[in-house]
């Protein structure tokens, strides 16, 4: 068999349903046999647009996503979303081609050391010097990228080797099981928990597993310890649940920081040290219960006194199991910080100003998008607006990077989300400058036929670099930039452009994109002005209040 064709009959046996890319002369081979499997070639263009499809695809399905790229200028447009899969915990392998390597075609251009380059944000990498070895590291690279934590693997594909022909066949995968937590160290968490006087969870990236958002219900149904979650860990469980008390959006000074403050035990549950800590220990402070696949990276501010490691779904499971819950628990104060945080944001959902106030806009996309909808958010201070104040009701359904927090995600993790969950509603909420990162990929998304709305909301800036600008009291500088005429560009690309005129426009408008077929535009104009006095002041001296 041609090791090209061999390549691609390994990917068919892992399942691939897709390869995101943009080819280029180097993979030309690949590309031949590619086109003879059932698994689709989705041309983007821009290999970063890819890859961010391909870490989508991951994040949704637990399935590693694949993503291709020629060579040097292309190979590097990988490494934004490598690094966005490594550090989100999404699962991608990633196939560069290359010059040949036994002997010289061309000297050394375009030639880099792409393997060299991957080594630091990827979990595996590896050049393919023979078509013998192709069938176990491509086996290798997939069950790395899906082992806990997921993230990005790469393989490189000279172009001599591609055509070489080998007698080697592909490896099936193994049948594999995650560890149990050890039942010691389960019992031990649960006394600790049952003796506690008011303990709370906290949900985590590594939490968002369907099996374990499952058990973290249950469990949370038979104790009534409340929970809240990292930008992460939204959706997990419901968090229209009584027993929520909210996502931890802001770094310090919040409402759902005071709740955490009122505990004297924190359930930890699939901790990152990618995010934002939505606590940190001191001594003679709360004790940290540590529940996760991988023990606890100690650090000066966390070092938990217990640790139950293993399936994290199945050490919730137990500790259900175990765990008798306590008459003398009481949440009273971390309840009373929730109300306040839910009362504040009362007092701003009402302002229908134009350009649309923040508050006004998050509740209009929740009244618009149906439980199982999808919202896809860029990276901009609006993340904050959204992570504090709209409610996830499933997993997976607010798709936000608190990781490498990274611009121009936005669109193409929405078109990745309409592809795996069609019939579903879908929004990519964008700024203007993120959106124009990779604005591109719009032709991709007409061109695919899906089903999209894209709401970018301008405010002729970068707006979360000004508003810490404004928050540190430097003065207002370097941030501001002029747009295209985003209804023109949407129309432009085959899509559908729409310019919100109001406050009471906006609500018409994402009921209408959201029921009409096709790829909509909404360019919303947004107010960002009181985002210093609110996010940076009121919450604070609110919260620092009760």
């Amino acid at each position: 068999m041609k090791a090209s064709d061999l390549f691609v009959k390994c990917l068919e046996e892992e399942g691939v349903e897709y390869v995101f890319g943009v080819p280029g002369e180097e993979n030309l081979d690949f590309l031949d046999s590619l086109s003879r499997s059932p698994i689709k070639l989705i041309l983007t263009r821009h290999e970063q647009g890819a890859g961010f499809m391909a870490a989508t695809y991951g994040r949704h399905t637990g399935k590693t996503g694949v993503c291709l790229a020629t060579l040097g200028p292309g190979a590097t447009n990988l490494v934004t979303a490598a690094a966005y899969a490594t550090l989100g915990g999404m699962p991608i392998l990633m196939i560069t081609g290359q010059k040949p390597i036994k002997k010289s075609k061309q000297g050394r251009f375009q030639i880099l050391d792409v393997v060299a380059m991957m080594g630091p944000i990827t979990k595996y990498t590896h050049q393919l010097a023979s078509a013998d070895n192709i069938p176990s590291r491509v086996r290798e690279s997939f069950r790395l990228a899906e082992e806990e934590k997921p993230g990005a693997t790469h393989l490189e594909f000279p172009e001599d080797v591609a055509e070489e022909v080998t007698e080697s066949r592909p490896i099936k995968a193994s049948l594999c099981r995650r560890p149990s937590a050890e039942p010691k160290a389960v019992r031990a968490a649960v006394k600790r928990l049952e003796h506690a006087r008011s303990p709370v969870l906290v949900i985590g990236a590594g939490a968002n597993r369907k099996m374990t958002g499952r058990m973290l219900l249950q469990f949370v149904e038979k104790t009534g310890i409340p929970f809240v979650t990292t930008q992460l860990g939204k959706g997990v469980i419901d968090e229209l649940h009584p027993k929520f008390l909210g996502c931890a959006a802001l770094s310090a000074g919040d409402f759902v920081h005071r709740a955490i403050e009122a505990a004297d035990l924190i359930v930890n549950i699939g901790h990152d040290v990618i995010e934002k800590p939505p606590f940190f220990m001191k001594a003679g402070g709360a004790e940290v219960i540590h529940v996760s696949s991988r023990s606890a990276e100690v650090d000066p501010v966390y070092f938990p006194q217990i640790e139950v490691l293993g399936d994290i779904a199945n050490a919730i499971w137990q500790m259900k199991e175990d765990i008798v819950p306590s008459a003398g628990w009481s949440f009273d104060a971390m309840q009373a910080a929730r109300a306040a945080e839910l009362a504040h944001t009362a007092s701003l959902d009402g302002d229908e100003r134009f350009p649309i106030f923040p508050a006004s806009l998050v509740r209009a996309v929740r009244a618009a998008m149906p439980s199982d909808g999808i919202i896809a958010l860029d990276n901009g201070v609006y993340k904050i607006w959204f992570a504090r104040n709209y409610p996830a009701r499933r997993q997976n359904t607010v798709l936000l990077d608190n990781a490498l927090a990274t611009m121009g995600a936005g669109l193409p993790s929405a078109m990745a989300s309409a592809m795996v969950c069609p019939g579903r509603k879908v929004m990519a909420i964008c700024g203007d400058g993120g959106f124009m990162m990779n604005s591109q990929e719009m032709e991709t998304a007409v061109r695919l036929k899906l089903d999209l709305t894209v709401l970018i909301l301008n405010d002729g800036s970068y707006g979360m670099i000004r508003w810490k600008q404004a928050n540190m009291g430097f003065a207002d500088f370097g941030l501001t930039y002029g747009n295209p005429d985003f209804v023109k560009y949407a129309e432009a690309y085959g899509a559908i452009g729409h310019r919100v005129e109001s406050a009471a426009h906006l609500p018409e408008l994402l009921k209408h994109t959201l029921a009409t077929p096709g790829v909509h535009l909404i360019d919303c104009p947004v107010d960002y002005a009181d985002n210093d006095r609110i996010l940076n002041r009121e919450i604070k001296e609110l919260s620092a209040a009760l």
